[in-house]
């Protein structure tokens, strides 16, 4: 059996904060520590209780000052775009047609495909997530390099292709019938397969006729596990879409018309909803995605969380790479405090890493394998260094409470404050440091887990 005791200051949470001195929502253990067992957390407490437990042959490291947390989730970005972050000068369908499509198309190449795809799982796990939910291009290839990058890694991540049929460049466009043809060959191959997870990706009203978006009601019928799209970015948006399902009552009208709401529905973005169309979110279970970064980068507009709340929908938070601007969950918690705060609504510390951690799992239905640090989770975690800036350093030579330290993270942090990262229990940060990614030639087989 293979053992590994970590020590720091354990910090995991078992529901969502109501207030900022909700204590009862987390433990929180000074000198802690984290037992794993075979890639799978065994025990979670103090050291002093732990420590015995360990075996003589197992490798301790102890990383004092510092915080040990699950790892960090996103739920949704686009691999894809990972050369297009920071594109100037242009709102969604603009940016899309001029920076996004052009990008994409190269995608029909396994060879950049593959290069992007280990490149982009190296920049997640250098910013402290260890799962993420990810559009892949339209081309099957896309997918093949995305999974196969996650399993050399034996990263737990979601994603499927793309399916487009019109308002794209030809190199973008599948059709209804190879659109469901490619995808459930795709689910076939890779879903279940080590720790992937495919997701059904009909990207939205705009690219998909209604053939196609009748051949994702048969898909999501048949394998009704994961399925991603867009809902209400943006207001040009809105009427385009609207403009082409007219029979609809609202934009979210159009994938309700094709039974594609549900638990496992994740919804990028939802800025611009009546009441009615949360309403319906809420009756449904689908999940609304709070992309702090990437709408305030585009000019999208202001998510309006205390509507949601309000109205009982559910909603999670990801960076969405490349509209959005960070690939760090602590940059784009930040963004999220001040999309909040400019709306008159708080967001404390210990509810941003809850989103962040046990929330955005929950929001996928994986709570029980990742997002907390519980007997029998993967051990996928994330250590945190407060002090990794000299004005990180020294803003906290005054902090006196847990909960300033959190937001002093999620203010100032970046990747430079994650320490390390572990994705079942083995080290990747470190290995990535002793692998500089300036190698453009550099293997992903580098980073395979023994």
């Amino acid at each position: 059996m293979s053992q590994l005791l970590l020590r720091g200051r354990v910090l995991t949470f078992t529901d969502a904060p109501k207030a900022i001195d909700d204590t009862a929502s987390y433990s929180y253990f000074e000198d802690g520590a984290v037992l794993i067992e075979n890639g799978r957390v065994a025990r979670v407490g103090d050291h002093a209780t732990l420590a015995p437990l360990a075996g003589p042959q197992a490798q301790i490291v102890d990383h004092r000052p510092h915080l040990i947390l699950p790892g960090f989730i996103d739920t949704h970005l686009h691999f894809p775009q990972t050369q297009a972050i920071a594109s100037y000068g242009a709102q969604l369908l603009e940016w899309l047609n001029t920076y996004i499509f052009v990008e994409e198309q190269k995608f029909a190449s396994s060879a950049h495909a593959d290069f992007i795809a280990g490149r982009f799982m190296d920049e997640l796990l250098r910013n402290g997530t260890t799962s993420a939910v990810a559009y892949c291009s339209v081309h099957p290839e896309s997918v093949d390099a995305y999974f196969a990058a996650a399993e050399k890694r034996n990263m737990l991540m979601i994603g499927g292709k793309v399916m487009m049929d019109r308002n794209a460049p030809e190199g973008l466009r599948d059709t209804a019938q190879t659109g469901y043809d490619e995808t459930k060959a795709l689910i076939a191959k890779w879903h279940g397969r080590g720790r992937a997870h495919y997701a059904i990706s009909p990207r939205f009203a705009i690219t998909s006729t209604p053939e196609q978006m009748e051949m994702s009601r048969v898909l999501v019928r048949e394998h009704p596990e994961c399925v991603q799209t867009h809902l209400s970015e943006n207001r040009d948006e809105v009427a385009y879409a609207t403009s082409l399902y007219p029979a609809a009552k609202d934009y979210t009208d159009i994938y309700a018309g094709y039974d594609l709401l549900g638990k496992k529905m994740l919804l990028g973005h939802c800025i611009y909803l009546s009441d009615r169309e949360i309403a319906v979110l809420a009756e449904t279970g689908s999940v609304a995605v709070f992309c702090p970064t990437s709408n305030l980068f585009l000019g999208s507009g202001l998510f309006d969380r205390d509507r949601f709340q309000k109205l009982g929908a559910r909603f999670s938070v990801a960076t969405d790479v490349g509209g959005g601007t960070s690939f760090s969950m602590l940059e784009t918690m930040a963004e999220a405090y001040k999309v909040l705060h400019v709306q008159g609504q708080r967001l404390s510390p210990f509810a941003s890493y809850y989103m962040m951690t046990l929330g955005n799992a929950r929001a996928l239905g994986l709570e029980d394998r990742i997002g907390s640090l519980h007997a029998g989770a993967d051990a996928d975690i994330t250590v945190l260094d407060s002090r990794a800036k000299p004005a990180m350093e020294l803003r906290m030579r005054t902090a006196t409470t847990l909960a300033e330290e959190l937001f002093i993270l999620q203010t100032m942090g970046d990747d430079r404050s994650v320490a390390e990262v572990y994705v079942g229990g083995k080290p990747m940060k470190s290995r990535l440091d002793k692998h500089p990614a300036a190698d453009p030639a550099r293997s992903a087989a580098d980073l395979q887990i023994a």
